[in-house]
């Protein structure tokens, strides 16, 4: 199937974007069809400098990369496929061309109404009860148009060049139908849909008429957008009926909500990409996330890897309520995809963070090992150096780490407790140093000095890394050299006995 994702250039894109290109992404590569890329930018005064190249960006991190349309290549925007072009404002002609045509079948009509016009309309509707005051049927005819005005009276405006929009006649009393694949039966009488502008009096198509005619002449198969457009559907059905097209499928997707059930907004989250991709986070976390809002697979299943989405998502089991976007949950799968590498895996994506502090990492022969060691505490690449950083400095003695009320370690026992440590660490073969063997030599002498593993394991942990939070350890000791960790036990017995 030929899906496509068509962002407007405004700013950053959205998350709930990302997610609507994800979905149409998995579609086209389960039938193998194509994604492809539509810049709509009919509303130029809203364009963002940018924000196209930012969009691209944001879908190569997530491995989203559109097959056809609007593509990034080295570096520069381009657009690929026999199709185009795949911008908006770059059809203008094109929508011009269809608006004509609607004219011309009586399908559309011209309006010469001014702003004050349609303003006192709407107050005086509103003042009259009408909840949603709308140009629709029943207004037409009270308004300055060329279905109320002469026709002499009407040429006559289109040619001194009085400003106008094109609006699109809209049957009374009609029924208008449609199955969404998400949302499955849907009506909408014709007195709930409005005359809608078509060409604005800027000579601008409005996204109505512009999307209807570039899903026709692009063969779109299957349109996935948010709910929000759900009600406009009508209009877009009864436009490919005026021009006697085959309309494509339709699914609207749930909206993101806060926790609060209102509606994602920045007030509450980000709700940029570009945001959680600064902060860190995998897009494999991110997709595997955004798939899940909303969508759930009917097993108990959570991590899915893209090609495993691409396997098992489908538009049936999409819900249509809301989903909640909840960034604890985000943190979740963050955590779980760092679990879920294999060690080549993670070293891949950890080594250029960690060689930028520290490039001698690079070609660490103990670099697998001590990788091994943070995997399962880890949530963020960029917190790799540090949480690696006493394999690579020296660090300082600190204290106020070491003491620790709550593994009963007190300032002026320390000296004391590392004199045990030392004891035992120095009388390890090089051989045997290794994770059992330190465990069980170091717990022995715990239940020979009478101490709490406590005061002895955190001390050494303490002393080794310099650090509040960090492996056991015996897997620390073992994973540094017996004389790296000697050297630092003797530092910081001198340093405690001074104070």
């Amino acid at each position: 199937m030929r899906t496509r994702f068509p962002p407007s250039p405004t700013g950053f894109l959205h998350i709930g974007g990302l997610r609507t290109a994800l979905y149409s992404y998995l579609i086209a590569k389960q039938t193998g069809g194509t994604f492809y890329l539509r810049i709509e930018d009919t509303d130029q005064a809203r364009a963002v400098e940018g924000a196209v190249e930012n969009i691209l960006r944001t879908l190569h991190w997530a491995d989203l990369d559109p097959d056809e349309g609007v593509v990034m290549r080295d570096g520069q925007v381009t657009q690929e496929g026999n199709k185009g072009p795949y911008i908006q404002s770059e059809r203008f002609e094109l929508y011009r061309k269809y608006a004509n045509e609607l004219l011309e079948k009586g399908f559309a009509y011209y309006a010469f109404d001014t702003k004050e016009d349609l303003d006192r309309m709407r107050e005086e509707e509103s003042k009259a009860g009408v909840a949603a005051p709308k140009y629709d049927a029943s207004m037409r005819m009270r308004m300055k148009n060329s279905l109320t005005l002469p026709a002499e009276e009407t040429k006559k405006l289109l040619d001194a060049g009085e400003p106008y929009a094109i609006r699109m006649k809209v049957p009374e009393g009609n029924v208008i139908r449609f199955t969404d694949d998400i949302r499955g039966n849907v009506e909408f009488k014709g007195m709930e849909v409005d005359d809608q502008i078509l060409i604005k009096s800027d000579g601008f198509p409005t996204y109505h008429l512009a999307h209807v005619v570039d899903d026709h002449l692009m063969e779109t198969d299957i349109v996935i957008r948010g709910e929000e457009w759900l009600s406009s559907t009508p209009k877009h059905l009864l436009l490919f009926e005026y021009f006697g097209w085959q309309a494509p499928r339709y699914a609207h997707v749930p909206l993101l909500l806060n926790k609060d059930k209102t509606k994602l907004s920045k007030r509450q989250n980000d709700v940029a990409a570009e945001d959680y991709m600064k902060e860190g986070y995998l897009p494999e976390a991110m997709l595997n996330f955004l798939a899940m809002l909303g969508w759930n697979p009917g097993t108990t299943q959570e991590l899915f890897s893209l090609a495993e989405l691409i396997e098992a998502f489908s538009l049936e089991r999409v819900q249509k309520a809301g989903a909640v976007f909840d960034p604890e949950r985000l943190l979740w799968f963050q955590g779980q995809w760092m679990r879920r590498f294999t060690s080549d895996e993670l070293i891949e994506r950890m080594l250029p963070v960690v060689s930028a502090k520290y490039p001698e990492a690079a070609k660490d022969p103990r670099l697998a090992e001590r990788v091994a060691l943070i995997q399962e505490r880890i949530t963020f690449l960029k917190e790799a150096p540090e949480m690696l950083s006493y394999f690579y400095e020296e660090p300082a003695v600190n204290m106020d780490i070491i003491a620790n009320p709550k593994q009963k370690v007190e300032a002026v026992d320390v000296p004391k407790y590392l004199e045990m440590i030392l004891e035992v660490l120095e009388s390890i073969d090089e051989k045997e140093w290794n994770p059992e063997h330190l465990k069980e030599l170091l717990l022995a002498a715990v239940e020979k000095n009478g101490v709490k593993n406590g005061q002895l394991l955190w001390p050494l942990r303490a002393v080794l890394t310099g650090l509040p939070f960090s492996p056991g350890a015996f897997e620390v000791a073992a994973a540094l050299d017996k004389q790296t960790v000697l050297k630092r036990v003797k530092h910081a017995l001198h340093v405690s006995t001074s104070l």
